[in-house]
């Protein structure tokens, strides 16, 4: 099958530190080249892919301080891929509704992984204008507050099995936050757990623009550098190391998160997940199996002196039965072959 993938610009493909969306992308086109399929990347010029690349941009729009108006990039890359329509079998869009008003008027059939959170009223407006356009949810709890978009299918996230791995001798002496610092990803809450029950906290995370003020004057004070400890932005190398380590991985957010890739990396170490029941987390995490679904910090604390208990191994054979990039590839090419041959194709809703 001739495949278009289409990657938001802001990293590459994979990201060189933090990155969800891209990191997905890279993951799964690599997969899908691995299966033998014509796969075309649209991404930066930085990306690095077993796929034949078409740049959106020099490199990376995130880590170019000379660009001002990154969405330029995308919409002279978006009429790249207009002009070479004609090529492919499939389109696959992970730019959100920046692209749809183009797929909506060419013959390729497309469909769009929605990756980010739908329950601002300003998306409704612009999601009812396509409404009929085929996307996938990369969980079921993302669909909730659109829940009349034309849904074909939810695939979870997936990753290489052999991208990280659990380290022989886990040293297990301190919890780790992983991610982005931000209010509703809970490094605070994260930061009271860890004074309270006096283990150290390792956190690895970016700062992006918008909430330097909140890092400045909420988190960077509560940093001492023995029981917390800011470690900054870290990349896919470091993070079996970091991960791997920890006792646990605090995932305390305070927003409806349509996925949190971090969780399946720490699956992927073999490190148990403590994470408040909000978005997709009940969705990711076998309560009691991979980690602790909890609804206070109090249920937290608790859970945390419990993780001690959880097998490490099952947790990496769960991330293996359940998030693999050959699972999330073989999900999509359902879904590409329900809109490619429709009328060769039973009506196949693709499971993470």
């Amino acid at each position: 099958m001739r495949i278009a993938q289409i990657a938001p610009l802001a990293e590459s493909v994979p990201p060189k530190l933090y990155g969800g969306t891209e990191r997905v992308v890279s993951y799964l086109t690599d997969e899908l080249v691995a299966m033998g399929h014509d796969v075309t990347l649209f991404a930066s010029g930085d990306s690095r892919t077993s796929a034949a690349l078409v740049a959106g941009s020099a490199k990376a729009l995130r880590l170019d301080p000379m660009i001002r108006e990154p969405l330029a990039c995308t919409v002279a890359m978006i009429e790249k891929l207009w002009r070479m329509r004609g090529q492919f079998d499939i389109i696959h869009n992970h730019v959100d509704y920046v692209s749809m008003p183009l797929l909506r008027r060419q013959a390729t059939p497309a469909l769009t992984t929605l990756h980010g959170r739908l329950d601002w009223p300003e998306l409704a407006t612009v999601y009812r204008e396509f409404r009929d356009h085929p996307v996938v949810s990369i969980s079921g709890a993302q669909q909730m507050p659109l829940p009349w978009m034309n849904w074909i299918g939810t695939v979870h996230h997936g990753l290489p099995q052999g991208l990280l791995a659990p380290p022989e001798t886990p040293t297990r002496d301190y919890l780790a936050f992983l991610g982005r610092i931000s209010p509703e990803k809970g490094p605070e809450a994260a930061i009271r757990l860890a004074l309270r029950t006096g283990m150290p906290l390792k956190i690895a995370a970016k700062v992006d623009r918008a909430d330097h003020e909140y890092y400045a004057s909420i988190i960077k004070p509560l940093i001492d550098g023995r029981n917390i400890e800011y470690i900054g932005e870290i990349g896919e190398t470091e993070k079996a190391a970091f991960l791997g380590n920890a006792y646990a991985l605090m995932f305390m957010i305070d927003w409806p998160e349509p996925f949190g890739i971090v969780m399946i990396e720490s699956m992927a170490c073999g490190t148990p997940i403590v994470a408040m029941r909000r978005g997709s987390v009940p969705e990711v995490i076998e309560h009691g199996v991979t980690g602790f679904v909890v609804d206070s910090e109090a249920d937290a604390l608790s859970a945390i002196g419990l993780a001690a208990s959880l097998d490490r191994r099952r947790i990496r054979r769960e991330f293996e039965r359940r998030f693999s990039s050959g699972r999330m590839a073989r999900d999509y090419l359902k879904l590409y072959a329900l809109l490619a041959e429709p009328e060769d194709s039973p009506l196949l809703v693709a499971e993470g």
